[in-house]
């Protein structure tokens, strides 16, 4: 396995360990296939970025932000460009929402989770998953 996989793999392992208060409450709601039977990872590994949670089976990521979001938009963009060019849906989320409106968070979830993609996975992808 290259050092940089390693790297990004020990590095999403301490973002699992030291997890946000929102990240903490949404994972609570989102383990164990709780949300219509679907797997959540949580601190998930996508090319060089990691996503806060991810579905891979509906090619669906859930980023919860904080306040050094709002001086990060640009690098945020490129993140979420790169996402989508893989062939994921990115769902963005202020900490404050996931802790004071819980249950609207997850609703959105569920119904985004259960409309298609409008971002197919890439061809690339589609050959390597049947294989």
């Amino acid at each position: 396995m290259p050092a940089e996989k390693r790297t990004l793999r020990s590095y999403a392992k301490e973002l699992r360990r030291k997890q946000t208060d929102a990240e903490r409450v949404l994972w609570m709601r989102l383990r164990a296939r709780q949300v219509n039977g679907l797997k959540f990872r949580r601190q998930h590994p996508i090319g060089r970025y990691i996503a806060d949670f991810c579905c891979p089976e509906k090619c669906l990521v859930i980023e919860i932000d904080g306040g050094q979001h709002m001086n990060r938009t640009f690098a945020d963009e490129r993140r979420t460009e790169f996402l989508v060019q893989e062939g994921y849906r990115v769902l963005r989320y202020w900490n404050h929402d996931v802790l004071t409106a819980p249950e609207a968070v997850l609703q959105h979830i569920i119904q985004e989770a259960e409309s298609p993609s409008p971002h197919p996975l890439p061809e690339r992808a589609r050959v390597k998953a049947d294989n």
